[in-house]
């Protein structure tokens, strides 16, 4: 048995849970109604998996998950609002610890928490078997923000004057990244040590809510040294640019008259997660030379993106694979593994090393 604490203060979304749960047939479930009974039930019941809501009365989830990350770590998956607000709280969640996110119905609750249910119990599970590693300087972070009496600072954009501008180019290479569940924590490790004058385009995907990409995107803005955008239109490919893909869409490379592009593209059904690895690496893949592309998975559910990423290895592309050490989730980069498809197994810490390698190999050709 799974045991299982649902955190929500809506009556109705906690029975609307618990029965999604219940019928499932091996989970352990409590519930409570605000952030001080969860802190008392992981005292007691010592949930493996909880799920927990952003905006409570009182103790608020993010309060509550700084709480429960200091006490106790283990794996909270957050619901969250599908506004721009609750995007803001939820991405600052991945940052406490979180390790991943459900966006609640806009609709009618009861209406839509069938579509909810295969997403919920899938993130659950994938939950209860991720690994918790703590969020560099967790602890420090968190106090910092009790004793700022409630006001969140946020990250300072990087000096960037005496970055070099990127310009298009008919020819460079690709680093295209793919992840999932611990995602957003896995890419502020290493986005951010990506240095000014980075000659590649760098293309993301990663499995995310439509309302979540835009808010993510400028959040990594502020914290890298290149510039991130997110890919709501199609936008030039230029060196020293990072392009997230938009949530709910796919991210694809496409050949227009003013040259190479990132382009958003309506989710295709062939593809069961969004924005798609497999689909961005596959379009790359009919458009470049793989000696000229390097393919990175880190930590997710499933395998999106093994496929693609291991035809990148069987031409001549560069791959790499988060470690098990430390993916939350050693599912995608995993099967990536599996097949004998990954050039570098390395740790969260040393992808972005491993990147630059492979880049400035490229160079010295």
């Amino acid at each position: 048995m799974i045991k299982l604490l649902i955190v929500d203060d809506s009556a109705l979304m906690r029975k609307l849970l618990e029965g999604i749960f219940r019928e499932e047939g091996d989970f352990d479930i409590q519930l409570a109604r605000n952030g001080t009974e969860a802190l008392e039930l992981v005292r007691s019941f010592d949930p493996q998996v909880v799920t927990l809501d952003v905006q409570m009365p009182g103790m608020d989830g993010l309060t509550c998950l700084s709480q429960i990350m200091i006490e106790a770590p283990r794996p909270v998956v957050m619901i969250s609002a599908l506004t721009e607000e609750g995007a803001e709280a939820t991405l600052e969640a991945i940052e406490l610890g979180a390790i991943d996110f459900v966006a609640k119905p806009s609709g009618t609750v009861s209406l839509e928490i069938d579509r909810l249910r295969p997403i919920l119990v899938e993130k659950v599970r994938g939950a209860a078997k991720a690994r918790i590693r703590p969020t560099l300087r967790l602890k420090d972070r968190i106090r910092h923000q009790f004793r700022g009496a409630g006001v969140r600072s946020q990250p300072s954009r990087p000096n960037r004057a005496n970055a070099v501008p990127g310009k298009p180019d008919p020819s460079p290479g690709l680093v295209l990244i793919g992840t999932s569940t611990g995602g957003p924590a896995a890419l502020d490790v290493v986005l951010p040590q990506l240095p000014p004058g980075f000659p590649w385009p760098v293309l993301v995907a990663q499995h995310m809510p439509a309302s979540f990409t835009g808010p993510f995107a400028k959040r990594l803005d502020r914290i890298c040294e290149l510039e991130v955008v997110e890919v709501s239109r199609p936008m030039p490919l230029r060196g020293g640019t990072i392009y997230i893909g938009r949530g709910d869409a796919d991210l694809v490379v496409a050949q227009r008259s003013s040259g190479m592009n990132a382009m958003p593209m309506p989710a295709k059904r062939d593809y069961p997660w969004h924005p798609s690895v497999e689909r961005l690496v596959t379009s790359a893949l009919e458009l470049y030379e793989p000696s000229r592309m390097v393919g990175v998975l880190m930590t997710g559910m499933g395998r999106d993106g093994a496929d693609a990423m291991t035809q990148l290895f069987n031409r001549g592309g560069r791959t790499i694979a988060e470690a098990e050490s430390t993916a939350v989730v050693w599912g995608m980069p995993g099967e990536l593994v599996k097949n004998g498809a990954a050039v570098h197994v390395c740790p969260v810490e040393e992808i972005a090393a491993a990147i630059i390698e492979g880049v400035e190999a490229d160079a010295l050709r």
